[in-house]
Formats: structure tokens, sequence, C-alpha cells
């Protein structure tokens, strides 16, 4: 169920998606509303589960992950809870979806280099039992759609 939420939520939730660390004080001054209101309204956000946490935005390549891939993946009908839990502990994994269309999920893979996606795919996923095929595709640019400050 989605939480209601006005202009001035909307203001917070992307000034901290900007910047996750700025201060209650400069939340509260460019969304134009007390700090005590920006922090009742932080709270209520975050209790509320609309934000759910605050994270670093790294650059991958210098990370040691500078190789990224899409790897689709069909799985055993009504295995999803298995695999999902399979998928829990592979760090390789930075994000995954179950979808619809002609594959049960898109895993966004990060890994150092094209050995590493090899040993990834082929000695760690495809042993997993409920899965039955897999497709990469690697991702050749990701261009930044919002810049962190």
């Amino acid at each position: 169920m989605a939480t209601a939420l006005d202009d001035v939520d909307h203001v917070i939730i992307d000034l901290l998606r900007a910047d996750g660390r700025m201060s209650i004080r400069a939340v509260a001054e460019h969304a134009h509303i007390s700090r005590a209101n920006a922090y009742a309204r932080l709270h209520r956000l975050r209790s509320s589960g609309v934000i759910r946490g605050f994270t670093a935005v790294i650059d991958h390549e210098k990370y040691g992950n500078g190789l990224a891939a899409y790897v689709s993946v069909r799985i055993e009908q009504h295995s999803w809870e298995r695999f999902r839990d399979h998928l829990r502990d592979i760090p390789e994994v930075d994000h995954a979806a179950l979808v619809s269309g002609d594959v049960d999920l898109l895993l966004l893979v990060r890994v150092a280099d094209a050995a590493a996606l090899r040993t990834f795919v082929l000695e760690r996923l495809q042993r997993i039992p409920e899965v039955r095929n897999t497709q990469t595709m690697f991702i050749l640019d990701e261009p930044a759609l919002r810049e962190p400050d």
C-alpha cells in the first residue's frame, strides 16, 4: 500500500537521494520548513518504510568490481522462494528482480573481471539446483542519470 506523500515529502526524498548525509538543518532550509517539521517528516518517512535506509554511492571500478553484467535466469517452476534464499548468500549479485516474460529473473552482477564472471555463472549460479538456464549480457556503459553531490 502506497504512503500518501505531499510535495514537501518529495522534496525531502529528492534531497536525501542526492546526498544521504545532508543534515536536517540543510534539509529544512532547502525544503523551506522548520527543523522540527523536517525531523518529524523524516521520522514518518523512515517508520513508514518509504525511506528504508541510507547508503554510499561507490565507483564500482575503483572498488574492484569493474565488470558488470545482467544475467537472465530461468528457474524450476514454483522454486522462487528456494532460489531467493540462495541469492542472499551471493555477494556478486547487486540487484535481483523477478520479472515477467521469457525469463524468470534478471540479476545485476558485479565482479572484478571476465574470469570472475565465468566462475560466478558456471561454478556458482548454474550449480544451484533450481536453475534451468542462464544468459549473460555484458554491460558496456552505465551512464549516471543522477549525479551525487
